[in-house]
């Protein structure tokens, strides 16, 4: 067969798998529009809610099942998805749980041709053995038991190692299901709802970086020893060691450091080991991968750590370093500034972190943020994340209908560069659940804050220093500011801010726009009835411009402004 005949078919299949995504990408948005905007326009909010975890469900379902049929891209969306509980309930997260464990293995003797290919050896002049079963099938690569060939073994002082070899033509598949996600997001960019929270092809930009990094074994292989160099001296963290001399852009060959699975909590009592101290310091490690080396795990999902019995405790082992994050000086200090605030418990300080760190929408009304804040960390400042669950649902009823105006806004958006830093701690957040169903972040993260506070970290000092100066030229300024003030209220130019009252004349300001819309609907129909017999067309045209004004004046949808 022509070579331009077998490069036609082999795009056929690829073509299809495009489509498909597409379709279904563009059924569930056309879903999520007619009942979470177009029917709460029509006063029909109660109705569209009633059915909603059961259409999440199902639409979870439905992806579930497409993504497990598809595999490449389309698992790690769902993975993702899946660790959101902080935006989808569990009930239609478990939908996609299992996603990884589902990708069916790619044949050996493709495995064994790929092998080869990359080492310019016999795989088994290479290795002195491969399993044919493999230990992980994963989206993007699989990973083998094998033992190195004895000269190499005797080298690296280690005989057991573990292959990782990409999946056979998956690069072309991720171009496909990067493609199909960039449409996705172009058309997100168009829906106000989303656009004003976070610029969608952004996020799909970040997320195609990071993506081709992963399916290049060699840039794993460099973050791998970026992570292990900022643990170095940290007996709590281990990670495998690289054979360089097996190892290309698609094979990767690393020391077998398989222990016991994090979540395993069975096997973790059997070896004298205490999950809730496991979850403690998974907390505290999480915490210093983000705040003072700004380069984080962005896949900690359970099968990528396992815990190791050592002499006189325990150790993390991490694998899988193809997703990383990264996290820069400035969004670093920020993150600082935020910690410290949620540590202390300062409601101001924590707005002002949010602003900083660009989390907080530019309209959001930060008094009564600031407010609702301070009562939410009175009220839940010190509680468990498990009681959280079995908090009274009165208790959260009376605190959305008093603060019903930021719920119903949610003055929050997701910066760009937040994507994996979510994922990442909510990955985290279910894990140390897992272990300890009364965990409770906050005792894992005052002391933290504290410690950087005493100066844990070098970066921390010059945060700390860059505060320092930020507050002495503060407290300079601060008569000039104060004799300011003062001149403006003598001019009876200072305003005082009433949120409750700006309410209510918003409330009235709609009232009397809606009734001036009632007049002017009324004027435009009876000219368009009078007009209609001597010019049809005009007098059509006056009656049809009426009705979108009678709508807004009954209420039925608001004129964005």
């Amino acid at each position: 067969m022509p070579s331009s005949e077998t490069a036609v078919k082999g795009r056929r299949p690829l073509k299809a798998r495009y489509r498909r995504i597409l379709r279904f990408a563009s059924l569930a948005l056309a879903q999520t529009w007619w009942f979470e905007l177009f029917l709460p326009q029509l006063g029909l909010s109660k109705l569209a809610a009633r059915g909603r975890i059961k259409r999440l469900k199902k639409l979870a379902r439905k992806f579930h099942d497409l993504a497990a049929d598809l595999g490449g891209l389309m698992v790690k969306v769902g993975q993702f998805l899946s660790a959101r509980l902080d935006v989808l309930p569990q009930s239609v997260t478990v939908e996609l749980e299992g996603l990884q464990d589902e990708v069916a293995p790619e044949p050996f003797d493709q495995i064994l041709k790929l092998i080869a290919d990359e080492l310019g050896m016999d795989p088994y002049t290479a290795f002195a053995s491969i399993d044919r079963e493999p230990i992980a099938a994963a989206s993007l690569g699989q990973a083998y038991r094998a033992k190195l060939s004895a000269g190499l073994a005797e080298d690296m002082g280690m005989t057991d190692v573990v292959i990782k070899v990409l999946r056979p033509g998956i690069e072309d598949i991720v171009a496909v299901d990067l493609a199909a996600l960039r449409k996705i997001g172009g058309w997100l960019s168009r829906v106000k709802l989303v656009s004003k929270r976070t610029d969608a092809p952004a996020l799909v930009e970040e997320f195609a970086h990071t993506t081709l990094e992963e399916i290049d074994y060699l840039h794993e292989a460099k973050n791998l020893e970026r992570f292990a160099a900022n643990f170095n001296n940290d007996d709590r963290v281990a990670t495998p060691e690289i054979v360089w001399e097996r190892t290309s852009r698609r094979v990767l060959t690393l020391s077998d450091v398989s222990a016991i699975k994090i979540s395993d909590i069975d096997a973790l009592l059997a070896a004298g080991i205490n999950p809730n101290a496991v979850a403690a310091e998974l907390a505290k490690v999480t915490f210093e991968q983000f705040f003072v080396h700004g380069f984080f795990h962005a896949d900690p999902h359970p099968g990528n750590i396992f815990v190791r019995k050592t002499d006189d405790s325990f150790a993390m082992v991490f694998i899988d370093f193809g997703m990383m994050g990264q996290i820069d000086d400035n969004l670093r200090s920020n993150l600082q500034r935020f910690l410290f605030a949620v540590a202390a418990r300062d409601a101001r300080g924590w707005i002002e972190a949010c602003e900083r760190l660009g989390v907080l929408l530019p309209t959001a009304d930060k008094v009564i943020l600031e407010k609702a804040v301070s009562e939410l960390f009175e009220r839940f400042g010190g509680v468990a994340v498990g009681d959280l669950v079995a908090t009274d649902p009165e208790v959260l009823k009376e605190f959305a209908i008093r603060f019903s105006e930021i719920v119903r806004t949610l003055p929050f958006q997701l910066p760009n560069d937040f994507l994996f830093l979510i994922r990442a701690l909510s990955l985290i957040s279910g894990v140390a659940s897992t272990l300890n169903r009364e965990f409770n972040i906050w005792d894992a993260l005052d002391p933290f804050a504290r410690t950087l506070l005493n100066g844990g970290g070098t970066s921390t000092f010059a945060a700390i220093r860059k505060e320092l100066v930020s507050f002495a030229t503060t407290l300079a300024g601060l008569p000039q500011r104060v004799e300011s003030l003062l001149s403006r209220a003598e001019r009876g130019e200072l305003v005082i801010r009433n949120p409750e009252l700006e309410r209510r004349v918003r409330i009235l300001d709609s009232s009397v726009r809606r009734a001036g819309s009632g007049v002017v609907f009324a004027g435009l129909l009876v000219a368009g009835l009078i007009v209609r017999n001597d010019d049809a067309v005009l007098g059509g045209w006056l009656v049809a411009a009426s009705v979108p004004l009678a709508l807004y004046a009954l209420g039925v949808f608001r004129i964005i402004k």
